[in-house]
């Protein structure tokens, strides 16, 4: 599901659930624990976070989404699952550390605000990114309206989550979406590289210039909490209700 590897001052995440990396319960905890034990490392300057099948990250577990939505209770449930994703990706973005997403395939809702919250982004040029959630009725609340507007600026964020855009690497880069593409046969090296040169630095100045850099976002809104709460009326919204149905009906998996 998800394994680590130490090298010196790099930390490689690989995730291995099979076909996308759904997200789930016991997904969101291994990487907790994973973090923790980075954290009890403190020669550790660098996290690289990459994935060993074709897919970087596709979001949501269809199977659970199916169950959730099924019974009365499911939309809380689903709920908390959003809630504890909403928490650790604050946790990797905050964390003293330097996160690096290597983005080899698909990373879509979910998966892509997991790359959100990482601090450098480098992406296949064939891979695909978006927060598709609209298209469902739904909206990417574990974090997604939050960082896209403040990485690349509302119009573009409202371009892609309003439109359900699902862009190339390429194009995100272009956008200011990841910060490097490279083919995808380059992109495992090329990853490497960035994740020893920025392991070459001093770990208290990364730290440190990290924390400088995001004091000048904090918003004076909570946004995490506005997602929670729109997410929870569109989860027992019946016409967001029937096209995720409809959704997972023509998707079986």
């Amino acid at each position: 599901m998800l394994s680590l590897e130490r090298n010196g001052p790099v930390a490689t995440i690989t995730m291995s659930r099979a076909p996308a990396n759904a997200w789930s319960e016991e997904l969101i905890t291994r990487f907790e624990n994973l973090l923790a034990e980075i954290a009890d490392h403190p020669d550790v300057s660098v996290i690289h976070l990459r994935s060993d099948q074709k897919i970087f990250c596709a979001g949501a577990d269809l199977a659970f989404m199916r169950t959730c939505f099924s019974t009365p209770d499911g939309p809380e449930v689903m709920l908390e699952l959003v809630r504890r994703m909403q928490r650790l990706f604050v946790r990797i973005e905050t964390a003293p550390v330097i996160s690096i997403a290597e983005i080899g395939g698909a990373a879509l809702g979910g998966g892509l605000e997991l790359a959100l919250a990482c601090d450098l982004r480098i992406a296949a040029t064939e891979a695909k990114l978006g927060l598709p959630e609209v298209r469902l009725g739904l909206l990417p609340g574990a974090g997604g309206t939050q960082r896209l507007a403040r990485l690349c600026g509302h119009g573009i964020a409202k371009r892609l989550i309003l439109g359900a855009e699902v862009l190339d690497g390429a194009q995100a880069e272009r956008l200011g979406i990841v910060q490097w593409a490279h083919p995808r046969q380059e992109l495992a090296e090329r990853t490497r590289d960035l994740a020893t040169h920025l392991a070459s630095m001093p770990k208290a100045a990364l730290a440190a210039a990290k924390s400088c850099i995001a004091a000048q976002g904090i918003p004076a809104r909570d946004g995490y909490a506005e997602e929670i709460s729109r997410t929870r009326l569109l989860y027992n919204n019946p016409a967001s209700r029937r096209r995720v149905s409809e959704f997972l009906d023509r998707n079986p998996g």
